[in-house]
């Protein structure tokens, strides 16, 4: 014999009936069965609320509440055939809706965040999206966010990495450092991070015999080996920085806006002199090549100047104007 549902206290509800609404109006016609199964109650708990919000509603400008002032269904539906369609809905249809080009903005946004390697796949993304167009006011206009290549081959990246972990192996994997040096490599995976645009692994290298950093998309020929995991994430101190000098290093000098400093935090080298100059920071800056000191200016436009030295002027000033020129 099947358990006889429990009644609902006053608060349990309420809640119940704030979403029994929206799930109707969602499923337009469904039966007080099906709202019963979906809901773990009682039919008739279903139809003693639907009763209820059938007499519920907002008052109008009198105070007085009139016929268009209450929700209603058809009730031959409701008695005959035990089908619950709502034909008169009170105040959800006002509520505040995104414009078409409000919709279009976030749903752009949505596509980017989807398109990261982290996001590769998500459901939930996928589902917000889906709602934004359904919720707004007019048919948001059909944007797009392209993956390319190398989108592609990072989540197929990040996707090993997750998987060597899982089952608690190491790594094996072809590196190409900023000199363009290549090395085969055998890792034990720490942590993945992003920053920026790019996106790192952090790991114990078996090379080095110490914690390294992996920028993903200069990782190729990766495969998971059957070799069991020696340093584990809970074992091994991280470095609270991402990125650790080295004699390597190119030393660059800028000025940047103040509240920007922390953004580039990980780029200053400790011990590294600050001062002020006409209401800016000038700093120092320790970067392994100035491919990524472009990439790192042309992220904060307006908000950080190169100083010093002139090379790494000219290598952002001309990087800036081939960008431009593109647009001509």
């Amino acid at each position: 014999m099947a358990e006889r549902a429990q009644p609902l206290q006053a608060r349990d509800k309420l809640a119940f009936l704030l979403s029994l609404v929206p799930w109707l109006m969602d499923h337009d016609g469904a039966t007080v069965t099906e709202a019963a199964e979906h809901f773990a109650v009682s039919p008739e708990q279903i139809r003693d609320a639907v009763r209820l919000i059938a007499v519920s509603g907002v008052p109008g400008d009198t105070d007085a509440y009139q016929h268009e002032d209450l929700f209603d269904i058809d009730w031959d539906a409701f008695e005959e055939r035990d089908e619950i369609q709502l034909t008169n809905l009170v105040a959800i249809d006002d509520a505040p809706r995104l414009s078409a080009r409000e919709a279009a903005a976030l749903i752009a946004g949505l596509q980017y965040l989807a398109s990261l390697p982290e996001n590769a796949g998500s459901s939930a993304l996928a589902g917000l999206t889906g709602k934004l167009s359904a919720g707004a006011s007019a048919e948001p206009s059909q944007v797009g966010v392209e993956s390319s290549e190398s989108d592609a081959a990072l989540a197929g990246t990040l996707a090993l990495i997750r998987e060597s972990v899982e089952r608690g192996v190491q790594l094996e994997l072809d590196y190409s450092s900023s000199s363009g040096a290549r090395e085969r490599r055998r890792v034990d995976p720490l942590r993945v991070e992003s920053f920026d645009e790019d996106w790192y692994l952090r790991g114990w290298c078996h090379l080095r015999e110490a914690v390294r950093t992996f920028r993903l998309d200069r990782i190729s020929d990766a495969v998971i080996t059957d070799a069991p995991i020696e340093h584990r994430a809970d074992e091994v101190r991280l470095p609270d920085r991402l990125f650790e000098a080295s004699p390597q290093d190119l030393e660059v000098t800028i000025d940047v806006a103040p509240a920007a400093v922390p953004l580039i935090a990980d780029y200053i080298p400790d011990g590294a002199t600050s001062t002020e100059v006409d209401g800016r920071v000038r700093t120092t800056l320790r970067v392994s090549h100035y491919h990524g000191l472009k990439r790192l200016i042309a992220s904060m436009p307006g908000v950080a100047t190169v100083v010093a030295p002139p090379s790494a002027r000219d290598a952002v000033a001309d990087w800036a104007r081939e960008g431009a020129a593109r647009y001509r």
